[in-house]
C-alpha cells in the first residue's frame, strides 16, 4: 500500500509536493480505510483532478520513474534520463527527490533518494511506526563514509556477511540505487537477513502497478492459472455485467510464433513468469493491438492462448471474434477486468492515468464503486488521474480521497486535497469544481482575440 509520495524538482514539480493516502479527520465511509499496519491505516482510493497540463500525468510519471530506477536501474556510465523543472534556471543546478512511504508484509517503510542526471546523491530506507523510525540503511555521497549499513549489520552478525554487504555497498555504481544493486548482485544468497530490503523491492516489483494512457496492463491475475473455466466464467460475468453484448469467451491454444507481439516482449514475460521467487506471479494477460493473449506457466511449461469472444449468431450456435474486432470501449473493459480481479486479490496498488478513455462516465463510476464496495476486507488501492467529473461526488468518495493539481504563476505544479476546504458532507461538489472553486480547471481565453479565425 502507498502511504505517501513526495516529489521535488521533477518535470513540472519545482518545490517538494506531497501526495498522501493517510485518512483525514472525516468519519464517513470508514470502510474506505485499510486495516491498520502498526497503527497506520491508509485510504483505498484516490482520484486526482486537474486541467490539461496541470501536472496530473507528471505525478503518475514520477511514481513510475522511481519504480523503473528501482527495478531496472541505469546502464554503466549512462546518464539518469529525466527532466528537472525547466522554468527556473536554479533548478537545473539542484538535485531532484522522490520518496515513497509504503506498507508491505506487515511493516511500514520510508524509502527514497535524491539524485541528478549523473548520480544518486542520497538514498535511505527506514522502517516507520506512528511514533518512531528505525534506520535500515542510509547513503550520502557527501559524507566520508557514504554508506551507513548499521541496521543491516545488526541483523547479519557473521563477519563474512558484514564484509559482503560492505563490499556490495562500496561497489554500487554512482548512478544506480543500492536497492537495485542488492537485488542484481544476489545478496540474499550470501547474507542471511535482508528481509526489509526485499520487502521494499518486491513491493515495487509485484504490488505497485502504474498504467499510463498508452499502456496495456500486461501482468494481470496474480494467481496460478489452475482453473481456466473459473477464470473464463469471471470474464463472461463481467462482460455481461458491463453490457458489452458479448455472450461468452474462450481460450484458443496458440504457439509462440503465431503471437503478434515482439519477440523480446514475449521472452521478457516468460522470464518473469518462470522466476520462482517472484511472489507467485504465474499468469499474464497481455493485450497488443487490441488482441488479448493469456500466457501461463504450468510446471516448467509456458503456455499461450488467444482470448476470443463469443456472439450468438443467426443460423448457427455462435460466432467467435478476435478482440481486435470488438470496440475500443469493450477492449478497455477487457483490460480492466484483470485489474479489478487483481485489486480484489489484495496487496495491490494500481495507479492509472486517464482510465476514462473510451469508456462511458457511468461505467467508470461503477468500476470505482464496485471496487470500493467489494474491498471491505481487502487491502488494495485504486488511484486515478482523471478528468471524469462524475466521480467528483461525496456519495462515492471521501473528501480526503479527492486531490487537485494546479499550476502556479511560475508554471510549477501544486497538489492539494479537497480536505483543505470546509465543505459539508452532503454538499454537491461537482458543480463547484466545474465553476472553478477548487481552481483545478482550464482557464479558457477570450474568443475575440482569436484573429486567425474568419469573421462571421
Amino acid at each position: 500500500m502507498l502511504i505517501r509520495f513526495n516529489v521535488e524538482n521533477f518535470t513540472s514539480f519545482k518545490d517538494r509536493q506531497t501526495f498522501s493516502l493517510l485518512p483525514g479527520k472525516g468519519t464517513l465511509k470508514s470502510d474506505h480505510k485499510t486495516k491498520p499496519v502498526n497503527r497506520i491505516s491508509v485510504l483505498k482510493s484516490s482520484v486526482i483532478f486537474g486541467a490539461n497540463a496541470s501536472g496530473k500525468s507528471n505525478l503518475v510519471k514520477a511514481i513510475s520513474f522511481g519504480k523503473k530506477l528501482v527495478l531496472k536501474g541505469v546502464g554503466p556510465e549512462h546518464k539518469i534520463d529525466y527532466e528537472k523543472f525547466r522554468l527556473d534556471e536554479k533548478c537545473s543546478k539542484e538535485n531532484s527527490r522522490l520518496e515513497y512511504e509504503i506498507q508491505h508484509k506487515g511493516k511500514n517503510y520510508a524509502y527514497g533518494f535524491v539524485f541528478n542526471k549523473n548520480e544518486i546523491v542520497e538514498e535511505w530506507l527506514y522502517e516507520i511506526t506512528k511514533t518512531s523510525e528505525k534506520k535500515i540503511f542510509e547513503r550520502n555521497i557527501e559524507l566520508e563514509n557514504s554508506f551507513d549499513l548499521g541496521g543491516m549489520l545488526k541483523l547479519n552478525k557473521k563477519a563474512e556477511e558484514k564484509q559482503f554487504l560492505e563490499f556490495v555497498a562500496k561497489g554500487t555504481p554512482k548512478n544506480r540505487l543500492f536497492l537495485n544493486e542488492v537485488r542484481t548482485r544476489n545478496v540474499e544468497e550470501n547474507v542471511s537477513n535482508i528481509e526489509d530490503i526485499l520487502n521494499v523491492f518486491y513491493w515495487f516489483l509485484n504490488s505497485l502497478k502504474v498504467i499510463l494512457p498508452e499502456d496495456k496492463y500486461n501482468v494481470g491475475l496474480r494467481f496460478e492459472l489452475k482453473d481456466d473455466d473459473k477464470l473464463l466464467k469471471s470474464f463472461e460475468e463481467f462482460l455481461k455485467y458491463f453490457d458489452t453484448g458479448i455472450d461468452g469467451v474462450c481460450l484458443q491454444p496458440i504457439t509462440a510464433d503465431k503471437i503478434e507481439i515482439p519477440r523480446k516482449l514475449i521472452d521478457k514475460i516468460k522470464q518473469e513468469l518462470l522466476v520462482k521467487n517472484s511472489e507467485e506471479i504465474r499468469a499474464s494477460v497481455l493485450s497488443f493491438y487490441n488482441t488479448t493473449y493469456f500466457i501461463s506457466v504450468k510446471g516448467e511449461d509456458v503456455l499461450f492462448h488467444k482470448f476470443m469472444t463469443k456472439h450468438n449468431s443467426i443460423g448457427k450456435e455462435e460466432e467467435l471474434f478476435d478482440t481486435r474486432d470488438e470496440s475500443d470501449g469493450t477492449n478497455r473493459i477487457i483490460d480492466f477486468i484483470p485489474i479489478l480481479m487483481d485489486l480484489l486479490q489484495g496487496d495491490n496498488v494500481f495507479i492509472i492515468d486517464e482510465m476514462e478513455r473510451s469508456l462511458h462516465p457511468n461505467l467508470i463510476y461503477d468500476l470505482v464503486d464496485l471496487f470500493l464496495s467489494k474491498s471491505k476486507n481487502v487491502n488494495s488501492q485504486l488511484i486515478l488521474a482523471s478528468h471524469e467529473s462524475t466521480l467528483l461526488t461525496q456519495k462515492l468518495l471521501r473528501k480526503d480521497e479527492v486531490w487537485f493539481t494546479v499550476k502556479d504563476e511560475f508554471g510549477a505544479t501544486k497538489i492539494y486535497s479537497l480536505e483543505e476546504y470546509n465543505i459539508r458532507f452532503d454538499k454537491k461538489i461537482r458543480k463547484d469544481y466545474l465553476l472553478g472553486r477548487f481552481k483545478a480547471i482550464p482557464k479558457i481565453g477570450n474568443r475575440s482575440k482569436l484573429t486567425v479565425l474568419p469573421n462571421q
